[in-house]
């Protein structure tokens, strides 16, 4: 998984596959997010082809940009070499039995979507242009949060086969597709915006520093994200005590039960 080798968004895919797959051979909470970002960019790949953005070039390019970010911080994890705050956050939690399933995919979506993809979208536009080119990005950075709000949600209608009482967010005011879910992705993708003007208009000199301070502002926004405070850490206690402590299976049926027959068919079966 090479940074080098990561050019397509197919690549991106077969990257994406290769974490999926291992998560799921070594019964990784790793494999949760990845899940859900393969989903995303399968669907990205299919609205590419179906000329859904546009400017579909520039938004593969994104896609490629941002993605290889997270592929990047799961190497570091990987072979030990500490990467951004805001993915350790993320990454220490794969550890602990206590977050939700839903609480790990918010933990990976705070890291890439609060701090990866300001600057993701900055990178994009400096590869492909020396000019203002950035507001080119933004109809198809906003069409983006359809698709994506649209994987969420299946996401979200699945977790109730692995976490039966997830229902019960509504009535501790967490209701996940309002005060979670959205804050997650709309808000989120705003701020990234906003993220993505400031580094582009940065002189280089600065840059190293403002992607510092904005990372450890998202580390912070992470660790409340897998370890709330003590009061709703309780109120979600009985939701918790009725998931599945299964990671093989939470993957399973986060992927449509493709892993397993995957696995026993072997690599090329896995994209």
């Amino acid at each position: 998984m090479a940074r080098n080798t990561i050019d397509t968004i197919d690549d991106v895919l077969a990257a994406l596959d290769a974490i999926v797959d291992r998560a799921w051979s070594e019964g990784s909470r790793l494999g949760y997010f990845a899940v859900l970002y393969r989903r995303v960019t399968r669907r990205v790949k299919q609205g590419l082809a179906a000329g859904e953005f546009p400017n579909g070039p520039l938004l593969e390019r994104l896609d490629v940009v941002f993605a290889r970010r997270y592929l990047d911080a799961v190497n570091q994890l990987w072979s030990g070499q500490p990467p951004s705050a805001c993915w350790q956050v993320a990454f220490r939690a794969l550890g602990d039995r206590e977050p939700l399933i839903l609480q790990h995919l918010l933990g990976g979506m705070n890291a890439h979507i609060n701090y990866d993809l300001g600057i993701a979208s900055a990178d994009t536009i400096a590869d492909v242009s020396s000019g203002d080119q950035l507001p080119a990005l933004k109809p198809d950075f906003d069409q983006i949060n359809a698709l994506l709000a649209e994987e969420v949600g299946g996401v979200e209608q699945e977790l109730a086969a692995v976490s039966p009482a997830i229902g019960l967010l509504e009535k501790v005011g967490l209701r996940s597709e309002t005060k979670i879910i959205n804050f997650s992705i709309t808000a989120a993708r705003d701020l990234a915006w906003s993220t993505a003007q400031r580094v582009a208009a940065a002189p280089a000199a600065q840059r190293g520093a403002l992607c510092g301070v904005l990372d450890a502002g998202v580390a912070v926004l992470g660790h409340g994200f897998v370890h709330p405070p003590l009061l709703v850490a309780a109120e979600l206690l009985p939701i918790r005590v009725l998931e599945s402590d299964d990671v093989r299976h939470v993957l399973e049926v986060l992927a449509g039960g493709q892993l397993a027959a995957a696995a026993a068919a072997g690599p090329s079966a896995a994209s």
